[in-house]
């Protein structure tokens, strides 16, 4: 084989062996017998939602947080940066719908980092009274018994306990497509990375021991890097702790997108990874079907490898996504599979777009890297 054979060969056969690795851990991940909890009994757990205008089906992934089985004590927060917001009517009607669940709404926001999210939820932190904090978005549908699995996933190497979304309910192809970067890519990888010990958080969900945070500084500390996820898994390493995530994953209702917010999404959250691990996001231009396609192609036209394996190398890599879905119960319909597809296409020029420039727009809010780190520091 000449030079370019071997790289092309190299590149197909590495590319190959991550997508089948990382579905069966995350087959794996999924039904795997875990580590004892140590939790024993009820220990109380203060949840903290922050809400912020009327979002896809809203209120039906609100009322899943007062609708809990656990037997402990448990106060809701939830945390809202404005009075005039239009959410607030419908999180003080839930409250009044549950009068026998401690719940509250916090208003106004604390200025300690150039992350919205988390200026929101610092209230909400600070008013809590318990020792375990649940930080949870507000578009994540819990399931009666949340609080029984995260702390079923809590031993004593554990820092927190995490949840990737998984896309569920979409109702056009774009949601389809955020539903495909959600499941069978993200979630995919992030569930294989908990089986090799090497778990990283996911900001829709964050389960804290609030001693753990307290001791590197509070949310605040949070605030040091672009995205809450990237700041709590090295708040958590630094501790000598590991992150754990769930088995079975939390849902979130998508709907109806567009192609420009799931492009947009799915670029800043690449600059949010590359920017706060860089070595590990390099990688990433391996993840999808589109390099090693590239190769195979190479070594078809050099003769190296016959002509079938432009059907053999698609077939095996959404194959195995196919089954992974199928395990977990995730979207899997034609349009589905045909999104994988769109999804594995946009990757390389994802990757490509991350690295232009430290900057993007959440929610309507200009987010600087530079601006971030001047914040942490000062």
């Amino acid at each position: 084989m000449n030079g370019i054979e071997i790289i092309a060969s190299a590149i197909l056969g590495t590319s190959g062996a991550l997508q089948i690795v990382t579905s069966g851990a995350a087959a794996y991940a999924m039904k795997a017998k875990r580590k004892k909890s140590i939790i024993s009994g009820t220990p109380s757990v203060s949840v903290l939602r922050p809400v912020c205008g009327l979002e896809n089906n809203i209120e039906a992934t609100l009322r899943t947080t007062f609708e809990t089985t656990w037997h402990g004590k448990v106060e809701l927060l939830f945390c809202v940066d404005r009075e005039d917001d239009p959410i607030v009517p419908v999180v003080r009607g839930l409250i009044s719908e549950y009068p026998s669940v401690e719940a509250r709404l916090l208003v106004g926001r604390d200025h300690v980092s150039g992350n919205p999210k988390l200026n929101n939820l610092v209230k909400g932190w600070k008013e809590a009274k318990h020792e375990f904090v649940l930080m949870a978005d507000s578009n994540v549908l819990l399931p009666a018994d949340y609080i029984e699995r995260l702390f079923a996933r809590w031993d004593d190497e554990t820092g927190l306990v995490t949840s990737p979304p998984v896309g569920v309910d979409a109702t056009n192809m774009w949601g389809s497509l955020e539903c495909g970067f959600l499941n069978t890519y993200q979630g995919r990888w992030q569930l294989s990375s908990d089986t090799f010990e090497n778990g990283y958080a996911q900001g829709k969900m964050l389960f804290w021991r609030k001693d753990i945070l307290d001791a590197a500084g509070g949310p605040e500390a949070l605030g040091a890097e672009m995205a809450e996820d990237v700041a709590s898994t090295k708040v958590v390493r630094a501790a000598g702790k590991k992150v754990r995530l769930l088995n079975q994953l939390m849902p979130q209702p998508i709907g109806e997108r567009d192609f420009k917010s799931v492009w947009s999404r799915q670029v800043r959250w690449a600059k949010v990874r590359r920017m706060g691990f860089p070595a590990v996001f390099c990688a990433e231009i391996l993840a999808g079907v589109g390099l090693p396609m590239l190769m195979t192609l190479i070594l078809t036209l050099t003769g190296l490898l016959s002509w079938w394996w432009l059907l053999a190398v698609p077939a095996l890599w959404f194959g195995t996504e196919y089954a992974v879905a199928s395990l977990a119960g995730w979207p899997r319909s034609l349009r589905d599979v045909a999104s994988w597809v769109i999804r594995d296409a946009m990757l390389p020029l994802i990757w490509v777009s991350a690295w232009r420039g430290n900057s993007f727009e959440w929610r309507g809010n200009a987010m600087d890297a530079s601006e971030v780190t001047a914040k942490a520091r000062g």
